[in-house]
């Protein structure tokens, strides 16, 4: 089942990579959104509150557990590259341990905290008791998420985007069915929304797990390869945790950026709101570029094709910065268009366009930091990853926002050039430090290998 990615074409290699990659997280984008579209035909404000402060949650929370399986899908990507199948078997039976760990903690630890959570998310009253039924039933789902997401990695480290796709496709469907059941037929409200997620994710492993032994994918790792062994452990690990933790950062500055939006008034909450959504489709490109990178990368690192790599990179800067200037022209006229599909004030309309012909330029920046990201963490340097976002985060999104929210009270286009200014902070970073690793030359490359 491994596919060889060190050979060919190295556009059709990405291309033919990150399309599967991109359905997966359109399908995963629908599949977050169906839950409040459904509970807002069958229930109150109350819940589909509940459904979107929960939402928020496990949203950050499974953007930390993809983070941190990224350490996998390197770590088998490099071995497969290599082709040191004993490596590979070692890394695919560690990811598993390590992450079934992870996940029976993470369900412990979450479900003591469920109303502190709930606290701290600000939860409005009507909606605490419903948030944390929601919360609870999905946190004990987490070992099914974890399974879901830990499998998609091995896959992608394996050169396979495709099987992860049909996954995700399987728990969409499932999962907007069950909606329908628990919250139609059965009024279940936001607890019947997190019992239909944990479901279809529990029908989704069963599928992925039923294929990979029928098929005979050909992973067959042994008990021995399942004990726990500091070398593999710790090369998922250092590449993981700083992904796991800048994906995190990432999304309490997303959460300070609405709180920020929120105090300027109803109308300006309600155009961000809107463009923060439109904003994470048009995200799924570079987002699936950073992800592609680094699969494709690894392979080549592993077979000792350096230049492949930097190929790998090259082309994905082109591919995203070509897609990040067309949508970021057409939207400087087609900005209130967009934001008027999704409401009818024109106030909102106004802030919306205003605030979206800014922040859209972000997408052009934004796809260049992501595909070095991608190049960083292939090469074990995630830490670079995490540094150039932190310093983007701490130095110019968050303090640009809110000093553009204080000076520029009617108008949200200043705001919204926050996010392309961080961006460009972080492209500054990553220039310099793709230059560092020029300059270490084979020295470096041998101390990353290792």
């Amino acid at each position: 089942m491994e596919r060889d990615l060190t050979s060919g074409s190295v556009f059709k290699n990405i291309v033919s990579f990150s399309l599967p990659y991109l359905l997966s997280y359109f399908l995963q984008t629908l599949y977050g959104m169906a839950d409040l579209f459904i509970i807002g035909r069958f229930n109150g404000v109350d819940s589909i509150t509940a459904v979107s402060v929960g939402g928020q949650v496990m949203h950050m929370l499974t953007v930390m557990i993809v983070g941190l399986a990224m350490g996998s899908t390197v770590t088998i990507a490099k071995a497969v590259g290599a082709r040191q199948q004993d490596q590979v078997l070692r890394a695919v039976g560690n990811t598993v341990t390590l992450f079934m760990g992870v996940s029976a903690a993470a369900t412990a630890l979450l479900l003591i905290f469920v109303n502190p959570v709930v606290s701290v998310m600000s939860t409005p009253t009507e909606a605490v008791s419903e948030t944390a039924a929601y919360l609870t039933i999905c946190f004990v789902g987490i070992p099914f998420i974890t399974a879901y997401n830990i499998i998609s990695s091995v896959f992608r480290g394996l050169g396979d985007s495709k099987s992860p796709m049909y996954f995700i496709a399987v728990a969409c469907v499932v999962n907007i069915g069950l909606d329908y059941l628990f919250i139609g037929v059965f009024h279940m409200g936001a607890a019947g929304a997190a019992l239909g997620t944990v479901l279809s994710q529990t029908v989704s492993v069963a599928a992925a797990l039923t294929m990979i032994f029928k098929r005979k994918m050909g992973i067959s790792p042994g008990r021995e390869d399942f004990r726990p062994q500091a070398a593999a452990m710790g090369q998922i690990l250092k590449i993981g945790i700083p992904v796991a933790v800048q994906d995190g950062f990432i999304q309490i500055a997303f959460i300070v950026i609405t709180v920020i939006a929120n105090r300027r008034g109803l109308s300006d909450a309600a155009a961000v709101g809107i463009v923060e959504k439109f904003i994470g489709v048009v995200f799924l490109i570079p987002s699936t570029m950073l992800s592609t990178v680094s699969a494709l990368c690894a392979q080549n690192i592993g077979a000792g094709k350096h230049d492949r790599a930097a190929s790998v990179l090259r082309y994905a800067v082109c591919i995203t910065v070509g897609f990040g200037f067309i949508v970021s022209v057409v939207i400087q006229f087609a900005g209130g268009i967009i934001v008027s599909l999704f409401t009818g004030d024109a106030e909102v309309i106004l802030l919306g366009d205003q605030y979206l012909r800014s922040y859209i330029w972000d997408c052009m920046i934004a796809g260049v930091h992501f595909s070095f990201s991608g190049y960083f963490c292939a090469y074990g340097l995630s830490g670079i990853s995490f540094l150039h976002n932190a310093l983007s985060i701490v130095c110019v999104r968050v303090p640009g926002a809110y000093l553009a929210s204080q000076w520029f009270q009617e108008n949200l286009y200043p705001m919204g050039l926050a996010a392309p200014g961080g961006s460009l902070l972080s492209v500054v970073v990553c220039v310099i430090a793709f230059w560092w690793m020029g300059k270490q030359g084979k020295m470096g490359q041998k101390r990353i290998q290792r």
